[in-house]
């Protein structure tokens, strides 16, 4: 590694590791590992930018700055204090520490970043007589602690809130999908805006506003007021200007984007949502039930929907509301590519639609599945269906 390229650890969901290291290797990363929930990679400052202005399915950037192996809160303490602490502070400065301990070493998170908090105060003290302060709502350095067993990892993190607040929503429906997860699934389609695209059960619209942004090609994170990173001591912000205004990626998109909902509630936040996120003159919606579609909105295109699963929105019924969406799905898509994220197997099986794919996601705490169905026209889907049933 040059003196210029560094570590970095991309977080994200579990099940679009693989999508997000694609995301990385496009920017430009090197190194590139798959773990758990996470992708580290190499590369340089403008890189650290990058990533965190166009991976659409990273939810923070982290920079590790020191590993180490401890076996107690007080070794903890004392690495963290032999550190060049005025590298990345000044007694002027307001810091905050967040942990994350998977240890049976240490129990307690909450005394792991205590105790890095005291020791980082405590430096500035000795060396200076002044100390920073601690401050939870916007400090000037984010610090993590990670800790596995005995394994400490300490990084900045250059995201600050999380990458999934775009800044484009500023109203949602009651269940709405995480933008990562939405850009995920989109992603793991392999669609890229080479067709049109519709979601008939479109919520607060972010499936539909995160299409039409990979449709373009437009950053997600231009929408936001700020990254951490801009308040670290060497921010370069010349750097950062020529990468943010760089429109040189962007494409033109030639189809259509099609958005409905039974609830008008729902269809006013989606349109307030998309007009925010700049894409309303590629996105076409409307309030109708799925049940009364009676036409495609094109002849061929993809389809992705999230319908209720029955946890935090609960349908009256809803074994008939997936044994009407595969109906719909039938008579109504043929030709198209379907894809549904949904959380029960009980709820895939009253589709009556056999699936040619399946995919683990994690929809907040809920273990989901993201299936594809090929919609095949008329006769030839009838005659697929008997050829399966006799397999």
């Amino acid at each position: 590694m040059s003196r210029n390229t560094f570590e970095m650890i991309a977080k994200t969901m579990a099940g679009l590791e693989d999508v997000l290291a694609e995301e990385l290797t496009s920017l430009g990363a090197n190194n590139i590992q798959l773990g758990r929930r996470m992708v580290s990679f190499t590369g340089d400052k403008a890189l650290l930018y990058k990533a965190n202005i166009h991976c659409r399915t990273a939810l923070r950037i982290l920079k590790p700055i020191h590993n180490f192996k401890a076996k107690n809160a007080d070794e903890v303490y004392a690495e963290i204090k032999k550190m060049d602490w005025q590298k990345y502070l000044t007694e002027k400065n307001t810091f905050s520490v967040d942990s994350v301990v998977f240890s049976s070493v240490f129990t307690h998170s909450k005394f792991v970043a205590y105790r890095v908090k005291d020791a980082i105060v405590d430096y500035f003290t000795q060396k200076t007589g002044k100390r920073p302060s601690v401050s939870v709502s916007n400090p000037d350095l984010l610090i993590n602690i990670h800790i596995a067993e005995n394994q400490c990892t300490l990084s900045l993190d250059s995201s600050g809130e999380s990458l999934h607040k775009r800044g484009y929503r500023n109203s949602q429906t009651e269940a709405p999908l995480n933008e990562v997860l939405a850009a995920g699934m989109i992603l793991k389609t392999g669609w890229r805006g080479n067709s049109d695209f519709v979601d008939p059960m479109c919520g607060s619209g972010t499936l539909l506003i995160e299409a039409a942004m990979i449709a373009m090609n437009i950053p997600p994170g231009i929408y936001r007021t700020s990254f951490a990173f801009e308040k670290w001591i060497d921010f370069d912000s010349e750097l950062f200007d020529m990468i943010y205004n760089d429109d040189s990626g962007e494409r033109e998109f030639k189809h259509r984007i099609y958005g409905s909902d039974i609830s008008p509630k729902a269809i006013a936040i989606a349109s307030e949502n998309i007009k925010n996120a700049g894409v309303a003159k590629y996105v076409d919606l409307k309030t109708i039930s799925f049940q009364d579609y009676k036409k495609a909105p094109s002849d061929r295109g993809i389809l992705i929907t999230n319908p209720p699963y029955g946890e935090r929105i609960k349908p009256d019924d809803l074994s008939g509301l997936y044994e009407m969406i595969g109906e719909r799905l039938k008579h109504v898509f043929p030709g198209y590519e379907a894809w549904i994220l949904s959380y029960k197997k009980e709820c895939f099986n009253k589709l009556g639609l056999r699936h040619s794919l399946r995919i683990p996601l994690m929809n907040g705490s809920l273990e989901c599945e993201f299936r594809k169905y090929e919609l095949f026209a008329g006769k030839k889907y009838e005659k697929k269906q008997e050829k399966n049933t006799e397999s």
